[in-house]
């Protein structure tokens, strides 16, 4: 009997300290279809690693073995590292004026690396994008289309070519679309290649963030309007521009908060898209499989660690993971 008990106190020992080594979870994970628990193991919990942000965006895993993110109201890019520590990684990150306007989202949105490993900016309130260069001087890559200034850049992805996608909503000017400011009557989808910036579509009033399919047969494109919540899906032509389009998938109707945003793929081509409510992810079908929901509503997600399987998510004013059983496309 002794014995017994004396088994019996060590397993419960035993799972007590498993379960003090574990992540505490936050938030919740809505299961819309069985397959979703071969992307995202049941045991899979969402953790929380920093708070006290503006509104985060943009994150991207670094080479070196960090996470950099957009603060965009303080004009910040903030480095996370596993030990739990964040450091201002650049300050200003997105205007360079004085004083910006009251009420502007002025700081860096999307941020991405080219196939040297440089850190590609998109920069709101200087309205251009630009790249880091590795002995930390900026050069800017584009800034006008046929003369005239961009809206504000938001979120941008680099083709295994080499060439440079990226939108331009009106998010960095105060009244959007009515601002004195915008020259541009459209929001476009652009490519920069050899130096010549190319208009691909400019038929989304919200072109936000954008993502290649395995193979890079289809590049998907997040609209953020909330007159029409849908990611669109088009056709990579050989020359790298755009063909036909077709509605991935349309949101319109959820009424939880938030819009389609900043968007990943994996290396089965499931689709990671931030929007109402969550991180919604699809088959490369365009299924609901389910949607990863933690506590605040996420604008961005990016892969990270060493092996490509953890899925960071900026969201509002916190920074979140979760690990996941397939590894991501990263940049």
């Amino acid at each position: 009997m002794k014995a017994r008990i004396a088994y019996w106190l060590c397993l419960w020992l035993l799972a007590g300290a498993l379960a003090a080594q574990a992540p505490s979870g936050v938030g919740r994970i809505h299961r819309a279809d069985a397959a979703l628990d071969q992307i995202v193991p049941p045991t899979a919990v969402i953790e929380k690693l920093a708070e006290g942000f503006g509104f985060t965006e943009g994150p991207v895993w670094l080479p070196e073995g960090s996470l950099v993110f957009s603060d965009i109201p303080n004009n910040a890019i903030h480095r996370w590292t596993p030990d739990g520590k964040v450091v201002i990684f650049r300050k200003p990150s997105g205007y360079d004026g004085a004083q910006a306007p009251p009420g502007a989202f002025i700081g860096s949105n999307g941020l991405t690396l080219d196939r040297q490993g440089r850190l590609i900016i998109c920069e709101h309130g200087n309205r251009r994008v630009t790249r880091l260069e590795k002995n930390g001087k900026l050069t800017v890559l584009a800034d006008r289309f046929e003369g005239k200034r961009l809206n504000s850049p938001n979120d941008a992805v680099v083709k295994s070519d080499g060439s440079l996608y990226f939108t331009d909503p009106p998010y960095g000017l105060v009244k959007q679309d009515q601002d004195p400011a915008k020259e541009l009557p459209f929001c476009g989808i652009y490519r920069l290649v050899g130096g010549k910036l190319q208009l691909l579509s400019k038929d989304l009033t919200r072109p936000n963030g954008l993502a290649f399919s395995p193979g890079e047969k289809f590049l998907y494109v997040a609209n953020s309007d909330v007159q029409r919540k849908i990611w669109m899906r088009f056709e990579v032509r050989p020359d790298g521009t755009l063909g036909a389009a077709r509605v991935f998938y349309d949101v319109t109707s959820e009424k939880a908060d938030g819009l389609p945003d900043g968007l990943k793929v994996d290396s089965k081509g499931n689709l990671y898209a931030t929007g109402p409510g969550g991180v919604w992810v699809f088959s490369p079908e365009g299924k609901h499989l389910g949607t990863i929901q933690p506590p605040e509503v996420p604008a961005n997600c990016a892969w990270g660690d060493k092996d490509g399987r953890t899925l960071y998510m900026t969201a509002r004013k916190g920074l979140y993971r979760i690990r996941l059983a397939v590894p991501g496309i990263r940049p």
